[in-house]
């Protein structure tokens, strides 16, 4: 992957979205789960983890080769978070001991899809299938828990 040029690409899409979110390279997320990108709104910090990121991209597509469009399509839904003015009203909810399963469950997909609306408006166009494939990938677990059960 390369990080100079994935820099200059995150620099390009903060400076159209007009936004001063502050941006970290890390390894690896913390705690073993295979995280790719964080948005941190208390330090409105997005945290990208490189290595986990290749990881991702060699298991969704059997190699690395698209790490480097992966690191960015990544950041892109990272910051559709950072600019998601539904994000702290939705997080509120989250919090919320009250709140049934079922309707955590819609409140959680809503945040990534929002954040996913965002992205498809910032990625530049890039393999085609890459970033459809990613965005099935990450929603399909909120998708899962949001579908209906049959008796």
């Amino acid at each position: 992957m390369d990080i100079e040029r994935l820099n200059v690409a995150i620099r390009g899409l903060l400076a159209s979205a007009g936004s001063g979110t502050k941006v970290a390279i890390e390894a690896r997320f913390p705690g073993g789960r295979m995280v790719g990108g964080k948005y941190s709104p208390s330090s409105d910090t997005i945290t990208l983890y490189v290595e986990t990121i290749r990881a991702q991209c060699a298991l969704l597509f059997g190699s690395e080769d698209a790490a480097d469009e992966y690191a960015l399509i990544v950041f892109a839904h990272e910051l559709g978070h950072a600019q998601d003015g539904e994000l702290a009203e939705l997080s509120a909810r989250l919090d919320d001991p009250s709140l049934a399963p079922e309707e955590r469950a819609r409140v959680a997909l809503r945040i990534e899809e929002n954040a996913w609306r965002y992205a498809s408006a910032v990625v530049p166009e890039g393999r085609a299938g890459l970033y459809e494939a990613i965005v099935d990938r990450s929603l399909s677990a909120y998708r899962e828990a949001v579908r209906p059960r049959s008796a």
